[in-house]
C-alpha cells in the first residue's frame, strides 16, 4: 500500500500541537511539503522549524479558521509557495465546558461553532477552489466521537462536530466524480493539550468518559495521524464521505 507523499503538498490546521502537529510530522516524513497553520503563530513556527531542521519542506502560517479572509490567505500562500495543494487536514478546533443545554450561553454556542463548524467550511471552500482546478486532492475534516453520539452536557460541542459530518458527506458527493475525495476522522479521547485541560478542569466528567473507553487508555496523536494519511493516500481511493472512528472502541459499545 502506497503511503508516499513525495512531490505532494499538505496543509494542516491546528498544527501547532496535538493531533495537528503529529499529522504534519507524518506528512513530512512521508515526503510531502507541509504548511502548518495555527492561531498560535509561535507554536506553528516552532513545529515547522523542527521539520525544516530535520530536512523537510515546511512553512508556518498564523490563521484563525473562523476568519474567512485569513483562511483564503492561508490557502493562497500554500499554493503560491508550493504550486499546488494535494491534501488537507482541517483539524483546528476548540472544546466547550460541560453545561446542560438550558444553561449554555449563546456566546459560547457561537464561539464553538465559529471555529469547529464555520472554520471547517471556510477551509474546505478555499481548498476545493484550488483542488477542482487540479481535478485532484484529498480532504480530511476533524470531527469527533462527539459527531457520532450524544453525551449529556456536551450539546454545544457535539452540535458542531455533527455538523462537520453533514458538511463532509454533502461536499464529498459534490466532488467525488471530479477526482477529489472528502472524508472525516472521528477521534476518541486522545492525549492532547485539549484533553489535558479537560482532565484538569472537569475531572469527574472525564473520569466517567474514561470508564467507557474499551481499550483502557487514551489515544495517541500519532494514531490519528496514521488514519488521516491513509484517508489521503491512494490506499483509500474508493473511500468517499466516510466518518472514520478512531476511538478505542468507544462508539461500538
Amino acid at each position: 500500500m502506497d503511503h508516499s507523499f513525495e512531490g505532494k503538498v499538505a496543509l494542516v490546521t491546528g498544527a501547532g500541537s496535538g493531533m495537528g502537529r503529529a499529522t504534519a510530522q507524518a506528512f513530512a516524513q512521508a515526503g510531502a511539503a507541509v504548511v502548518l497553520a495555527d492561531v498560535n503563530e509561535a507554536s506553528a513556527r516552532l513545529a515547522a522549524a523542527q521539520l525544516v531542521a530535520a530536512g523537510h519542506e515546511a512553512i508556518a502560517v498564523q490563521c484563525d479558521v473562523a476568519d474567512e479572509a485569513q483562511v483564503k490567505a492561508m490557502v493562497d500562500l500554500t499554493v503560491s509557495t508550493f504550486g499546488r495543494l494535494d491534501a488537507a487536514f482541517n483539524n483546528a478546533g476548540v472544546n466547550s465546558p460541560v453545561a446542560e443545554t438550558a444553561d449554555a450561553s449563546g456566546e459560547e454556542f457561537d464561539r464553538v461553532n465559529a471555529i469547529n463548524l464555520r472554520g471547517v467550511w471556510n477551509c474546505m471552500k478555499y481548498e476545493l477552489r484550488h483542488m477542482r482546478e487540479q481535478a485532484s486532492g484529498a480532504i480530511v475534516n476533524c470531527s469527533s466521537l462527539g459527531g457520532l453520539v450524544g453525551i449529556a452536557g456536551r450539546a454545544v460541542y457535539h452540535a458542531s462536530k455533527h455538523g462537520v459530518l453533514g458538511m463532509t458527506k454533502s461536499a464529498a458527493l459534490e466532488y467525488a466524480a471530479r477526482g477529489i475525495r472528502i472524508n472525516a476522522v472521528c477521534p476518541g479521547i486522545i492525549d492532547t493539550p485539549m484533553v489535558a485541560d479537560m482532565l484538569a478542569s472537569e475531572p469527574e466528567a472525564m473520569k466517567e468518559l474514561m470508564k467507557e473507553q474499551p481499550i483502557g487508555r487514551l489515544g495517541r496523536p500519532e494514531e490519528i495521524a496514521c488514519a488521516v494519511l491513509w484517508l489521503c493516500s491512494p490506499g483509500a481511493s474508493f473511500v468517499i464521505g466516510h466518518a472514520l472512528a478512531v476511538d478505542g472502541g468507544y462508539t461500538v459499545r
